[in-house]
Order: structure tokens, then sequence, then C-alpha cells
């Protein structure tokens, strides 16, 4: 034992015990891990062969075309005369020439593709033909719709007119027959709308209703393409409802995508083209609800204006007297129609009976006359019975374009 120790005296320890201490401070440890992340990071950028600067790549297989397939030609040897050089370069100038009639060659071009790392560029022979260029069929392009009438959208395929072709003219159903007894017999149509949205009762209307009436779809449901095939292969025509502005919105609301009074053309028309995509394969369009909007000529003069441009008909419900749609379609020469009457307001068999005598008693005094009506079970089962003696009584039930342009030649 130290004499230290010894003399020091009881409970006490002997002097004070060294700490431990670093060779460095912890300023100066933060400095060195910053120095080495920064020189970390200088290292990976220098010399690291990323041109793309870390940018996210994908990597795709392509087929090698026809001309890729081909065994690539042997170099020429490096001292070729005169005589070999002239006719190296006019094989490359005819090769030039083949290259670009193949890419130009209808059904295919050719596009070249650069590595971003290497910067190595690749030809590589692309498909266009029309088959594979073609939108997807839509759920109303099965069922004799031509593809001449059809334009695509942001929302879809929508009708147009190509030429003297329309599509009012297109899918209308009158036979010649048709044709032939409305220019010698009074004449009634019938359109029953507000169809699509319950394929029960939709299905009904077009299994059990004559061929001449036609069935006017709402923008709504689940398959609105499909149902409108099946009323188009029973020869129904077929009409667009379009949702407007009721007096009383957002209270009595249409649905979605209603076109307002109050909104810009370019909205409703934005809005018109939704609904337009919807199915196709219609002879024209309608007011669905809307007794504000047809009455107010700044919403409705572009609304048709455009269907008019596209070829298609309009149809008044007439529940609007105040409507301007029959001065801006007579301005554009558009096939345009008012109805009389709304055959069911009151749905009882009773009245329905009344008033599709009142229309027929109409079409006797004027020649020509055209009726609405909802697909209620009582109001489709009462045009049934009607129309079986209709023309018994000297007048025949035509289809909704005949009507149309009856009435634009009376």
């Amino acid at each position: 034992m130290a004499a230290d120790e010894l003399s020091t005296p009881l409970g006490q320890k002997h002097g004070r015990l060294r700490r431990f201490r670093l060779p460095f401070t912890a300023t100066q440890a933060i400095a060195t891990i910053l120095g080495l992340f920064l020189l970390a990071f200088l290292g990976f950028a220098l010399f690291n062969n990323d041109p793309l600067g870390g940018e996210p790549m994908a990597r795709i297989t392509l087929k090698p075309g026809p001309q890729d397939a081909a065994a690539p030609a042997e170099k020429a040897p490096a001292d070729k005369g005169p005589a070999d050089k002239a006719a190296t370069d006019k094989a490359e100038t005819k090769s030039d020439h083949a290259e670009a009639k193949d890419a130009a060659a209808p059904g295919q071009k050719t596009i070249t593709i650069i590595d971003g790392s290497s910067g190595a560029r690749q030809n590589v022979v692309v498909s266009t033909d029309d088959k594979a260029a073609a939108p997807a069929a839509t759920p109303g392009n099965t069922n004799g719709i031509n593809p001449r009438l059809l334009e695509q959208s942001r929302y879809g395929m929508i009708p147009v007119a190509a030429g003297t072709l329309k599509p009012f003219s297109a899918y209308a159903m009158a036979t010649d027959a048709d044709r032939a007894k409305a220019d010698k017999m009074p004449t009634v149509a019938i359109v029953v709308t507000g169809l699509g949205v319950g394929a029960a009762r939709t299905n009904e209307a077009v299994m059990k209703l004559p061929r001449a009436v036609a069935l006017a779809f709402t923008p709504y449901g689940s398959e609105p393409g499909k149902l409108v095939e099946e009323a188009r292969a029973k020869q129904h025509e077929v009409l667009l409802q379009l949702p407007m502005e009721p007096f009383d919105y957002p209270d009595n609301d249409p649905g979605p995508q209603t076109m307002l009074s109050s909104a810009a053309p370019e909205q409703n028309i934005d809005r018109l083209n939704w609904h337009l995509s919807r199915f196709q394969g219609y002879v024209g369009v309608s007011n669905f609800m809307g007794a504000r909007f047809v009455a107010t000529d700044a919403a409705m003069q572009p609304i048709i204006r455009d269907a008019a441009k596209r070829g298609l008909g309009y149809l008044d419900d007439g529940s609007a007297p105040r409507s301007v749609a029959p001065a801006l379609a007579k301005s554009l020469a558009m096939p345009f129609a008012r109805a009389d009457l709304t055959i069911d307001t009151v749905p009882t068999a009773a009245e329905i009976d009344k008033a599709l005598a009142r229309l027929e008693a109409l079409a006797k005094e004027r020649g020509n006359a055209i009726g609405v009506a909802s697909a209620l079970p009582v109001s489709i089962e009462r045009i049934v019975s009607w129309s079986k003696s209709l023309e018994s009584r000297g007048v025949v039930l035509v289809p909704l374009t005949t009507a149309m342009l009856k009435s634009k030649s009376t």
C-alpha cells in the first residue's frame, strides 16, 4: 500500500480521479461525418455513368420488325477503290429509298428509339393498321351503327354527320310502305319517354309496343347501350333525352350533367357531349324536363346548333309553352317536331283512351299528330290496344322521322 494511501484520513478518497476524455470534440465528429457524406455524394455524381441524373426509367421489350430480322450487311473492306466506293454509295442510296418507302407503307411506320444511357438509336417498325388503331367498340356499335357517323370526344364516341349522310336518315326505321301510306292518309306518331333506367320496364316497352312507336332513352342507367340495341333490333326509332334545367331547379333535379341556363355555352356543350356518348343509333334528341332552359334563347342556341350540325333531329315534348326550340330549328333547317299532347297525364285506362281519341281526331283534322307518353304498364297496354284497329279508322301509325318530315312539308 502506498504511503499516500496510509496518510489519507479515513472516509476520504485519495486525490481526484481523472475523467476519460476523447481525443476530439463533438463538433469535430459531426463535421467529420458531414464531410464523409459530402465526399461520398461527389464520388457518386462524378463516377456514376447516369446521364439522366437518376430520373426514373422504364424498360420495354420490342419485337424486331421484318427489317430487323434480316441478317446485317457485311462490312465493306477498308481499301475499296473508287469504283467499289461508287457502287457502295449507290447501294446505300437505294437502301435509304427502300427504308423511306417501307416507312411510308400503309399499315406500318418506323419509329426511332434512343437509349438514354448510351445514346444508341434503334429503328423499329410498328403497325398502324386501322383495325389496331380503331377505338374500342361501344355498346351500341354492333347493331347497324355506321362508323362514318361517329367521332371521338373526351367522353367516347358521339354522332356526327358525314356529308349528306346523317344519323337522322341513317337510323330512321320507316319503310317505303310507311312513306306511301303517310302521303295518302292522316298519320300519328307516338314517343314513349323515360326509358333506360329500369331494364324491366324498358324491355316491356321494347317487346310489346308496335315497331312504329319511337322510344326515348335518358342517358342514365347501367347499360343503356344494350337496351338501345334491343330497341333498334325491334325496329323502334330511338331518341336521346337531354336533361335540362326546370324552373324549380335544384329542388327538381333532372340528374347528373344537367344543362343549366346560367352555365357558359362551353360548359353546356361539354355536358351535351357527355350525354351524346352514352349510346349510339338515335335519330335525334329531345328535352328531358327543362322548362327554364328551353325558354332561354342564349342557352338553347348552342345546343340546337350543335345537334343540327351533327345531323340529328329535335323533338320538343310540348311541356314548355315558351320554348324557343321551334324557331331555332326552323332557322337551321333542322328536322323538328313538337308533341301535340301527353297521352297519360292522368295515368288511368279511361283517361288514356280519351287522350288517344283526341290525338286521332287531331291527325284527321291536320293530317299529322304526335303524342308522348311514359312507359307505365297501363300506358303501354292502352297504346297497344288502340293501335290494332287504328288503320281501319283511316289513320296510320308511323315512325317519328316520317311524322317530322311530314310536319315540315305541310
